[in-house]
């Protein structure tokens, strides 16, 4: 797949690799290289997914890594829905502002 100029990408670089972690890390992370994985809009006038490519953040850093994705979505959540919290939520709220508004 292919990026072009000013699209929102994903870019992923390796920051360190196994053996340059500090020595204080547990084992497990000791085991794996540390990743950065990072969204910008894409400087370059064209590039493929693979490539090393530059990109500016919605903050203005400049990032260079390899095109992992064009246009990635969000897939994180807030996770299942939990009826309590719900309950809480409008509890809480009528504590707040001093009872029940629709009684009035």
């Amino acid at each position: 797949m292919s990026a072009i100029k000013g699209q929102w990408v994903q870019i992923h670089r390796i920051l360190l690799d196994i053996g340059e972690r500090a020595p204080s890390v547990p084992e497990d992370t000791k085991n794996v290289p540390l990743e950065l994985r990072i969204r910008g809009f894409l400087i370059e006038e064209k590039a493929e997914v693979g490539e090393m490519v530059t990109v500016e953040t919605a903050s203005g850093r400049r990032v260079h890594g390899k095109l992992e994705f064009v246009e990635p979505t969000h897939e994180h959540n807030f996770g299942d829905n939990i009826p309590e919290l719900s309950e809480a939520g409008i509890e809480l709220t009528r504590w707040l502002t001093g009872g029940d508004r629709d009684a009035e």
